[in-house]
C-alpha cells in the first residue's frame, strides 16, 4: 500500500513538473513568436520609410522648379523664380501647368524692364508676372487642344495670378493671348514633371496688373 502511494506521489510530482515545463515552453514559444512578429513589423516599417524617402527624393528631383533649374533654355526663368521666392511653390505637390518662357523669350523683353523686375523692391511685380504663366491642374497638350476645339477656338484659363489667358490654335500650334493683347506660341509641349507639366513658349506673356 505504501509502495502504491509512493508511486502515485511520484507520478503526480512528475506530472506537475511536466506541466510546469510545458507551460514554460509555451510561454517561451509565445514570446519568440511575439518578438518575430515585432521584428517583421519593424523591417516592414523600415522598408516603407526607405521607399517613401526614395519616392520623395525622386519627386523633388523632377519638380517643375528642379527641371527649370537644370534646363539651359530656362536659365533666365529659373533665376527669376528664385528672385521671386517661387521655387518652393513650384516644388510643391501641385499639380501645375506652366507656360515657361525660354531664354529667347526673355531676350525679347527690354533689358531695362527685366533688370528692374529683378530688383528686390519689385519682387511683387515679378511674382505677379511669373504666376501669370502658371495654371492650376495638369493640362497636357492634348487636353488643351480638346478644350480649345470644344470652345470654338477660344478657350480661357484663369492663372494662379488671377487674370486670364485666351488659348487658340493656329497652324496646328497652341497660341496664348495675354491680358495686354500680346500673343505667344507653345514651341515645346508636354515636358513632364512630378508636380505637373511644362509647355515652353516663345514670348513672355504680360498681365494687366
Amino acid at each position: 500500500m505504501k509502495l502504491t502511494k509512493i508511486v502515485l506521489s511520484l507520478a503526480v510530482i512528475g506530472l506537475l513538473f511536466a506541466s510546469c515545463d510545458d507551460s514554460k515552453k509555451k510561454e517561451a514559444e509565445a514570446e519568440a513568436a511575439a518578438k518575430a512578429e515585432q521584428l517583421k513589423m519593424e523591417e516592414a516599417s523600415a522598408m516603407n520609410e526607405e521607399e517613401e524617402a526614395r519616392m520623395r527624393s525622386e519627386f523633388e528631383e523632377n519638380t517643375i522648379a528642379a527641371i527649370a533649374m537644370r534646363n539651359q533654355d530656362f536659365s533666365t526663368l529659373a533665376s527669376a523664380v528664385q528672385s521671386a521666392n517661387l521655387a518652393g511653390t513650384l516644388s510643391s505637390e501641385g499639380p501645375f501647368t506652366v507656360f515657361a518662357p525660354t531664354n529667347d523669350a526673355f531676350n525679347k523683353v527690354p533689358k531695362a524692364t527685366l533688370e528692374n523686375l529683378m530688383k528686390d523692391e519689385n519682387i511683387e511685380d515679378l511674382s505677379s508676372l511669373l504666376t501669370y504663366h502658371v495654371v492650376s491642374g495638369e493640362w497636357s497638350a492634348a487636353d488643351l487642344v480638346k478644350a480649345i476645339q470644344e470652345n470654338n477656338n477660344n478657350y480661357e484659363v484663369t492663372t494662379v495670378q488671377g487674370e486670364k489667358l485666351t488659348l487658340s490654335i493656329k497652324d496646328d500650334k497652341v497660341m496664348i493671348k495675354d491680358a495686354k493683347g500680346g500673343t505667344s506660341t507653345v514651341v515645346t509641349a508636354d515636358v513632364k514633371a512630378s508636380n505637373g507639366v511644362i509647355h515652353s513658349i516663345d514670348k513672355v506673356i504680360m498681365p494687366k496688373a
